[in-house]
C-alpha cells in the first residue's frame, strides 16, 4: 500500500476567474475538492508549498492527507494545471477517496535488474522502457506507491508485456480486461542499429570519374580537346575541322 502523505490546504471563499487572478497575484493557488458524494468545496494553497508538493513522485500517485483548517481527509490529486512557460502552478483538482469504492488512478513503473540481465550484459543492445506509469483499479487500501518492473532475466529480442507485471492483491489493471490489443509493450531489448559507414573522398572520386570507353550522356557536351565520336555528326553551325572529310551523307559546302 503506498504511503500517505500530509498536504496542507485552506478554504476559500471566493469563486470566479477574476477571484482566481488575484489569488495567484498574491501567490496562491486556487483549487477544488470534490467527490465521497459531498459538495464541491473551494480551496486553495500556497504557491511554494504546491510547487514542493509537485516536486515529489507520490503527489500525483498516492492517498493524500489533507488538513483544511481543524478538518482532516483522504483525497487523491486528480488534475494539474501549469503556466504556459512559466514555473507556476495555476490550479489544482483533488478528489475524496471512499475507503469502500474502488479506484482508477496512475502509479509509476519502477524497472529493476536492468544492468544485470543477459541483455544489459550484451553489447549493442539496447533497452528500452516504453511505459512510465500504468493505470490500476483497486481500493484506496490496495493502492501501490509503484509497480516494479523485474527485467533480471531480460534477453535480447524479449517484450515485457502489460501482463507480465506482478501486481498486489485485489489491484488490476482495467486496460487488460478489454482485449489483447491493449496488452502493451513495457520493456524491450534489442540490437542496436550500426552505422552506415561514410564513404571515403578517394572512394567517392572514383565513382563519380566517367568509365573508359563509355559513350557521352545524351546531350552532354564533348570535352574540351577531345576529337568527335566516330561518324558523329558536327555540331549544328558548327565549322568542321581544317582537313577533315565530310561526314558520310552530307552535302558539300557550296563555293565561294
Amino acid at each position: 500500500m503506498a504511503t500517505v502523505h500530509e498536504i496542507q490546504a485552506d478554504r476559500r471563499e471566493v469563486e470566479g476567474k477574476g477571484a482566481s487572478r488575484r489569488l495567484r497575484h498574491a501567490d496562491k493557488v486556487p483549487a477544488v475538492l470534490y467527490g465521497a458524494k459531498q459538495p464541491t468545496t473551494n480551496i486553495q494553497f500556497d504557491h511554494k508549498l504546491a510547487l514542493l508538493y509537485s516536486q515529489h513522485e507520490w503527489f500525483y500517485s498516492s492517498i493524500l492527507l489533507m488538513k483544511i483548517g481543524g478538518e482532516t481527509q483522504k483525497v487523491l490529486l486528480r488534475d494539474v494545471q501549469r503556466h504556459a512557460f512559466k514555473l507556476r502552478i495555476t490550479h489544482l483538482d483533488f478528489q475524496r477517496v471512499s475507503e469502500t469504492e474502488k479506484l482508477r488512478l496512475r502509479v509509476p513503473l519502477h524497472f529493476v535488474g536492468q544492468e544485470t540481465s543477459p541483455a544489459g550484459k550484451t553489447a549493442g543492445v539496447t533497452i528500452t522502457h516504453e511505459l512510465n506509469e500504468v493505470e490500476v483499479y483497486c481500493l484506496p487500501k490496495d493502492i501501490p506507491e509503484f509497480v516494479e518492473v523485474d527485467l533480471s532475466e531480460l534477453k535480447v529480442g524479449d517484450i515485457v508485456h502489460l501482463s507480465s507485471l506482478k501486481l498486489g492483491e485485489g489491484v488490476s489493471i482495467p486496460a487488460l480486461r478489454l482485449s489483447k490489443e491493449h496488452d502493451l509493450a513495457v520493456a524491450l531489448a534489442r540490437m542496436a542499429r550500426e552505422e552506415i559507414e561514410a564513404v571515403p573522398a578517394a572512394d567517392a572520386a572514383a565513382i563519380a570519374a566517367p568509365v573508359k570507353g563509355a559513350a557521352p550522356a545524351k546531350g552532354a557536351a564533348p570535352a574540351k580537346g577531345a576529337a568527335p565520336a566516330k561518324g558523329a555528326a558536327p555540331a549544328k553551325g558548327a565549322t568542321p575541322a581544317k582537313g577533315a572529310a565530310p561526314a558520310k551523307g552530307a552535302a558539300p559546302a557550296k563555293k565561294k
